[in-house]
């Protein structure tokens, strides 16, 4: 019993301080991804817009896929930071150019289109799966 409480003890800090790490780099994500989308989900979302809310639950689960792995692969601090940022950069490049090849997508979300923003949470999703598997190697 003593064994599992010194390795809970040695490992539980760790553990939390890789966990808050990797929220931290979600957070900024997502607040870097709403400064980049045309169109201002917080409004849509409050204005019931179910296009919005799609794109930017899809948006938060592709930005978690690839940090989860950065976070399952590394022991080490650092090494999920700067995994993590690159993740973040791979994911948030794949949202231009997904919205340069969706031609009017600011309108289409602003406007519910629900089909649009099923599209671009696919493309999203698709390639956090690849970063994800690229990064745990």
């Amino acid at each position: 019993m003593s064994t599992i409480l010194a390795t809970l003890g040695s490992g539980l800090p760790v553990l939390a301080l890789q966990f808050a790490a990797t929220l931290a780099l979600l957070g900024v994500g997502a607040v870097i991804y709403m400064a980049l989308t045309p169109f201002n989900e917080r409004a849509l979302i409050a204005a019931g817009n179910v296009a919005a809310g799609i794109v930017l639950a899809g948006t938060l689960v592709a930005l978690a896929i690839p940090l989860a792995a950065t976070l399952a692969t590394s022991s080490i601090t650092l090494d999920i930071l700067l995994w993590g940022v690159v993740a973040l950069v791979i994911q948030l490049a794949t949202f231009r150019l997904a919205a340069m090849f969706i031609p009017n997508l600011r309108g289409m979300i602003e406007q519910g289109n629900v089909a649009a923003a099923c599209v671009l949470t696919g493309i999203q999703l698709a390639v956090a799966l690849l970063n994800a598997g690229a990064m745990a190697g």
